[in-house]
């Protein structure tokens, strides 16, 4: 049907085949199905498949745009007639931003002059690097220093970094005109794909480096001073910036990115900035009180365990933790007591503690783990 013509139109949902509450992406899809079955490409002289095609393209232009489909929604065709704002510009094609997206899959390369090649002599960015490091746990608590060795690509010397053997360059690519986009015209639309003698570059190399084959860059081992500071956790990444691979045409390196792996300790673990560890006391050293030699991660301390200390009992060693990361001051050490109960005695022994036990009683009493019935007992007595 002619749009110039007064007569009724269907509805754009109808066209389209979808609900009214159809998603962008459903709205997406069903027009795509559509376009790919009445392209007039695939359908060359068929005027009722060009007319469909029309059709579809002038629903999926109102109904892919938020305003347009609102106007829609609430006012029909009057709402959206006469081009402008709000309007159908009578261009099956007008609007589109992404016509590439929707006939990508009929033509196969870019459309509409918005083709995706490269470009003449695009910069790039170099591609980053990642190493990973494993540290043993008190390098991660105070803190390293090393080097690391890594490969990443450098500027080829013999080419200062052209590609071109003797460094004199690349040339513009005859076929596209260095432009990086060749044009051609396929039925009613102007189509552009990327230069296949350049791959969009706009330039070619006639004579490449035979040192880099014509990259511009080739792989070198390089140390890089790795300072690890004081505090980090296992998994931390640390950031080098522009210690990645050298960039293409003048673009700035990309980046280093160390990952961290921390072993763990053979008796300290770590919460937080706080260091916890277990250790075994006696029976007599719980009864009677004791002062303890504990190892800590930068010398022995002394702890003083008060007499009728409980299995259980945790004791805060101040500042002898992990420091905080990239802040001053330190976590703490905390202590967990647990009595060891001896599982080896000999008749002597077995009999002075069968002495002792007949002097002490104690009450065979279940209580709650929170303490919760002692403090019922106290209510209630």
């Amino acid at each position: 049907m002619s749009r110039t013509a007064n007569v009724t139109k269907l509805d754009y949902y109808e066209v389209l085949g979808v609900e009214r509450t159809a998603s962008d992406q459903e709205l997406k899809a069903a027009y795509r199905k559509l376009a790919m079955q009445y392209h007039p490409d695939r359908n060359p002289g068929n005027a009722e498949a060009e007319e469909k095609f029309k059709e579809c393209s002038e629903a999926y232009q109102v109904l892919s745009d938020p305003q347009k489909r609102a106007a829609y929604d609430r006012f029909g065709h009057a709402g959206v007639n006469g081009g402008g704002p709000g309007g159908f510009d009578g261009s099956p094609f007008a609007g589109f931003e992404d016509l590439g997206d929707i006939f990508g899959d009929l033509f196969g390369f870019n459309m509409g002059g918005r083709g995706q090649g490269r470009g003449p002599s695009r910069v790039q960015k170099g591609r980053d690097l990642h190493y990973d490091l494993t540290l043993e746990f008190e390098e991660a608590v105070f803190g390293k220093e090393t080097q690391v060795t890594i490969q990443r690509r450098e500027t080829c010397v013999d080419c200062s970094g052209t590609g071109a053997a003797g460094g004199r360059g690349p040339t513009t690519c005859q076929q596209c005109q260095g432009r990086g986009q060749v044009r051609y015209q396929q039925g009613f639309f102007s189509i552009a794909r990327t230069c296949p003698a350049c791959n969009g570059a706009g330039t070619v190399i006639t004579d490449p480096c035979q040192t880099c084959r014509g990259d511009g860059r080739v792989a070198k081992e390089r140390n890089v001073s790795v300072k690890v500071p004081a505090g980090v956790e296992d998994g931390t990444r640390i950031r080098y910036q522009g210690e990645g691979d050298v960039g293409r045409n003048g673009g700035p390196a990309g980046d280093l990115y160390v990952e961290l792996s921390v072993r763990p300790h053979k008796f300290f673990e770590r919460s937080g900035n706080d260091l916890h560890c277990t250790v075994p006391v006696s029976f007599p050293q719980a009864a009677l009180g004791d002062d303890l030699t504990l190892p800590t991660l930068d010398g022995e301390v002394r702890l003083k365990v008060p007499e009728g200390t409980q299995s259980g009992k945790e004791f805060r060693i101040r500042g002898k933790g992990v420091p905080h990361l990239n802040e001053h001051g330190r976590g703490d050490l905390i202590v967990q007591i647990v009595v060891q109960t001896p599982t080896r005695l000999t008749k002597v022994q077995k009999e002075l503690v069968r002495q002792l036990s007949e002097t002490l009683t104690v009450e065979n009493t279940p209580t709650a783990r929170n303490g919760l019935f002692d403090k019922v007992k106290e209510i209630f007595s």
